[in-house]
């Protein structure tokens, strides 16, 4: 019957993930903000004017949940979507001033929470638990899709 909780890694990845999202939603708060709007806005700076889809692919969310997130976004007024000049069907995203001003504060705070989980690793470990999270991606991303 499978192996011991316990034993499982993917629980102790979870757990992780989870405290650092939680970590992050404290800090992203007081910009009025979630994770997951951060994140969105966080490629919008450094990327001005990516399609939705990509957005998506980036923040690693699905396009319908990157849609709900830019239609609050813009609905907060810190974002605009509009018609790009050439492709009239493909809608550019830009940070407002509120946005920028929002993104700014969610973007020191959240790098406060990521300094400090790093600063927890020396240089060496750091770089060590890079390539063990890598070395995990590239074994779950060539396991096969069909279970069966």
């Amino acid at each position: 019957m499978g192996m011991p909780v316990e034993e499982r890694l993917g629980a102790d990845v979870k757990r992780v993930e989870h405290e650092l999202m939680a970590a992050k939603l404290v800090a992203v708060r007081p910009a009025g903000l979630t994770v997951a709007q951060y994140s969105a806005l966080l490629v919008l700076a450094g990327q001005p004017g990516v399609s939705a889809a990509e957005l998506a692919r980036r923040c690693r969310v699905t396009p319908q949940t990157m849609t709900t997130i830019l239609r609050n976004l813009e609905a907060a007024g810190l974002i605009v979507r509009e018609p790009h000049e050439l492709h009239r069907n493909v809608l550019e995203t830009r940070l407002t001033d509120a946005g920028r001003t929002a993104f700014e504060l969610a973007d020191e705070r959240a790098s406060a929470v990521e300094r400090r989980l790093s600063d927890e690793f020396s240089a060496a470990e750091r770089e060590t638990l890079r390539a063990l999270l890598a070395r995990c991606s590239d074994v779950l991303g060539n396991l096969p899709t069909d279970v069966s």
